[in-house]
């Protein structure tokens, strides 16, 4: 990874403690990304706005970057891969039913685990709260005991 990669991965990082931390202060709200979607989707009320608007933010900064074709090492286009160009992250490796299938699978574990990564990962560790931490370590065992399970025992390579 350049440094220009580490960068933007540091600057992200930046944005997202610096939106967690304003929506708290200002709206007294957690940024925990699958409650913001499932009450935006599912309830109906006053909170709904800012919901949608935050929700709009975290999709139109990357659909700008595409619509304009800025690359800022974040991800390339099977057609960077094939010339030599590197990213952070790559194309999937899996296709759209096991990426459809994954992503049901995690939101089926962020609505057992009462949150999600956002929420408990990086607005209830820095709350110090047990039950992020607690919740945190288990989403990052069974992360990493599916990358086992599918690279080593699965036969999925990579």
């Amino acid at each position: 990874m350049d440094l220009s990669s580490a960068g933007f991965g540091l600057a992200g990082g930046v944005l997202i403690g610096l939106s967690a931390t304003l929506l708290m202060g200002l709206l007294g709200r957690i940024a925990g990304i699958s409650g913001i979607l499932s009450s935006a989707l599912f309830e109906r009320g006053g909170d709904r706005g800012w919901r949608l608007a935050f929700l709009l933010g975290l999709v139109s900064g990357p659909t700008l970057l595409l619509l304009l074709g800025l690359d800022w090492g974040n991800v390339a286009s099977p057609g960077d891969m094939a010339h030599g160009v590197s990213a952070v992250i790559g194309a999937p490796l899996a296709g759209t039913p096991t990426m459809l299938l994954a992503g049901l699978l995690v939101g089926l574990g962020t609505g057992l685990g009462s949150g999600c990564t956002s929420g408990h990962g990086v607005c209830g560790l820095a709350r110090l709260s047990p039950r992020s931490l607690a919740a945190t370590l288990v989403f990052l065992l069974v992360a990493m005991l599916t990358v086992f399970v599918v690279r080593h025992l699965a036969g999925g390579g990579a």
